[in-house]
């Protein structure tokens, strides 16, 4: 079967996500995407206008797997909302690990640092964001009406701080190399679902 257009794409951002998510965008240049790809040097400019127009499709292209992969946890037959939830949170434990993410942990990696570099690139990460934490209040709307679960606050409130709180816990575990502050935000996130 012939290698498409789309697929060479793809390849480009597959590849620029799993490399940038261990060295960051700034340290990375376009020939060393190009070639850990397997696509020549001189294509870029076919597929992306500028760094910054790449770096942004590569921010989209996160989200949508990431999305994709969220709602299918949160879709899971035959367990309640807080399951569910719980699931998704198991599911960080074990793709923000400490050495190896494999390009699962873009928004961690490259949060603070493109949001200074590229206004396309930040408005890409808000918008993925944004994304993540409207399923997080749905999935604990949902868990308040099923009663797997309640809250002291409002659906949207908890899902925020929730979700700035396993950011915020990702972040500490690259730190320290340790991934206990995912195994405080674990117990924390029970507590705040009253589970």
């Amino acid at each position: 079967m012939p290698v498409t257009q789309g697929d060479t794409r793809r390849s480009i951002l597959d590849t620029a996500q799993r490399i940038m998510s261990h060295k960051g965008f700034a340290a990375v240049g376009i020939n060393e995407v190009l070639s850990e790809a397997g696509v020549p040097k001189g294509s870029f400019y076919h597929y992306f206008s500028s760094k910054d127009a790449f770096g942004e499709a590569m921010m989209r292209s996160y989200f949508t797997d990431y999305l994709a992969d969220m709602d299918r946890i949160l879709a899971e037959p035959d367990s309640t909302s807080a399951q569910r939830l719980m699931n998704y949170w198991q599911a960080w434990r074990e793709t923000q690990s400490v050495d190896e993410c494999q390009g699962k942990c873009l928004a961690v990696k490259l949060g603070a640092e493109v949001s200074d570099l590229s206004e396309s690139m930040r408005l890409a990460l808000k918008e993925g964001t944004t994304a993540i934490v409207d399923r997080l209040e749905r999935a604990i709307a949902a868990g308040l009406e099923d009663g797997s679960l309640s809250v002291d606050d409002d659906a949207r409130t908890t899902a925020q701080v929730l979700y700035d709180m396993w950011l915020g816990a990702s972040v500490m575990a690259k730190i320290h190399r340790d991934a206990g502050p995912l195994a405080t935000t674990t117990t924390v996130t029970r507590r705040l679902l009253h589970l």
